[in-house]
């Protein structure tokens, strides 16, 4: 008698959750119009390469002015300018895009804070989920370019790297600018994923490229590209 347990209470998880039965059908709709909207326009946009960043930087920030400089260097060869649509480093590519007379397609999203969207768009999709919109940022890629930014940033780079490391989508150019930002996380990589823990590979070193201007970005992926330019979509 001595080694029973008094019975705890058991919660009615149950009653606690909303009942999707009759909702859930009628979501699955929505994203599915949200995925033939945005794939209809997105088809004619030609090759856009992606550039992430914080929505927090300012115009007088360096990376701002660097983001700018990238999209307009960009242009003049040729390619569309991908971004969030919203401010900081996103409106920085939008404006440098739109600025030297390229196409400009921002990708915006309903959110809380922070987003609104920036004037130098020249096709502006609105998403109500990040998830779709995330794809329209790989499947339309062919390069991808990020600048210092928060999770947001983190989320987009990580997946992208993913994908390439899965061979779920093609090698196209990952490069990260800005090196006092991005390096202690690439010594992560090495010393800590990759020696110390052998949770990566060591080509997965060579996912990514690291450069401090957008002079360097632009020159990694026009070399990469004089070889052929692929998108991300692997035909199996």
């Amino acid at each position: 008698m001595g080694n029973q347990r008094t019975p705890r209470p058991r919660l009615n998880i149950s009653s606690q959750i909303p009942d999707f039965t009759h909702e859930e059908p009628w979501r699955i709709f929505r994203i599915m119009a949200e995925f033939v909207d945005s794939f209809e326009t997105m088809a004619n946009q030609g090759p856009l390469i992606p550039i992430f960043g914080s929505a927090r930087i300012t115009p007088d920030n360096p990376f701002y002015q660097s983001a700018e400089k990238l999209a307009g260097l960009l242009v003049e060869r040729g390619y569309g300018i991908l971004t969030g649509g919203g401010p900081g480093i996103m409106e920085a590519a939008s404006k440098g895009a739109y600025e030297a007379g390229g196409n400009s397609v921002g990708l915006n999203i309903r959110l809380p804070m922070e987003q609104h969207a920036n004037p130098y768009q020249t096709t502006s999709l609105e998403f109500r989920y990040f998830f779709i919109r995330k794809v329209c940022f790989v499947k339309y890629a062919v390069a991808l370019v990020a600048y210092p930014g928060g999770f947001g940033t983190l989320d987009e780079f990580s997946e992208a790297a993913t994908l390439i490391q899965t061979n779920k989508i093609n090698h196209v150019p990952l490069v990260m600018v800005g090196k006092k930002f991005w390096q202690p996380m690439i010594d992560w990589f090495k010393n800590t994923m990759l020696l110390e823990y052998g949770a990566i590979s060591p080509e997965d070193m060579n996912l990514f490229n690291l450069v401090d201007t957008p002079e360097e970005a632009c020159e990694i992926i026009t070399t990469i590209h004089r070889r052929g330019i692929n998108g991300t979509i692997r035909i199996d």
